[in-house]
C-alpha cells in the first residue's frame, strides 16, 4: 500500500511540475520549440495584411516579428503578440513546448502558421482564465471573436 501510495504522489508531482511555464530567461538568443532565425521574417503588419487578403480559413506560413503582450499564466502555452488589430493569439504547436511569464514585453520572431478563424466564447473564457482574469471579466465574454490564430513551431527572442 505505501508503495502505491508513493507512486501516486510522484506522478502528482511529475503532473505539477510539468503544467508550469518554463523558469528560464528570455534573453535575446533564446529559442523555444523549433530553432529559428529572423532571416525572411515580416512585421506583424505585413502578415497580418497578406493572412487577411488570403480569407478566412486559409492558412499562411511564416516568419513574424513582434512583441508580446500577454502570456499563459499556467502554462506558458500561448502569447498574445501586439498586432494592428489588437493582441494576435500565438499557440505553441501541438502544445510541444511553452514559453517562460517573462517573455511578456519581450520582442520575438514566431515561425508558424497563421489562420484567419473565429474563436467560441468557451474558448475565449478559457483563455481569460488562463490569462488571470476576475470572474467579472470573464463573465462578460458573451461573443465568439473572428481573429487570427498562428500555431507556433518555434520562438525566437530578439
Amino acid at each position: 500500500m505505501k508503495k502505491i501510495f508513493s507512486i501516486v504522489i510522484a506522478l502528482c508531482t511529475v503532473a505539477i511540475v510539468n503544467a508550469q511555464p518554463p523558469q528560464v530567461p528570455a534573453e535575446a538568443g533564446a529559442t523555444f520549440g523549433k530553432a529559428t532565425t529572423a532571416e525572411n521574417a515580416v512585421s506583424m503588419e505585413q502578415y497580418v495584411q497578406l493572412l487577411e487578403s488570403k480569407g478566412d480559413g486559409k492558412p499562411l506560413e511564416g516568419k513574424i516579428i513582434g512583441i508580446v503582450k500577454e502570456v499563459c499564466q499556467k502554462e506558458g502555452c500561448w502569447i498574445k503578440v501586439e498586432s494592428p488589430n489588437g493582441n494576435l493569439m500565438v499557440k505553441m504547436k501541438d502544445h510541444k513546448f511553452a514559453v517562460p511569464v517573462v517573455l511578456n514585453g519581450k520582442k520575438v520572431v514566431i515561425d508558424g502558421v497563421g489562420t484567419l478563424t473565429t474563436t467560441s466564447v468557451k474558448q475565449l473564457k478559457h483563455y481569460a482564465e488562463d490569462a488571470g482574469k476576475s470572474k467579472e471579466e470573464i463573465a462578460k465574454i458573451t461573443e465568439p471573436k473572428k481573429e487570427i490564430v498562428i500555431q507556433a513551431a518555434g520562438i525566437l527572442v530578439l
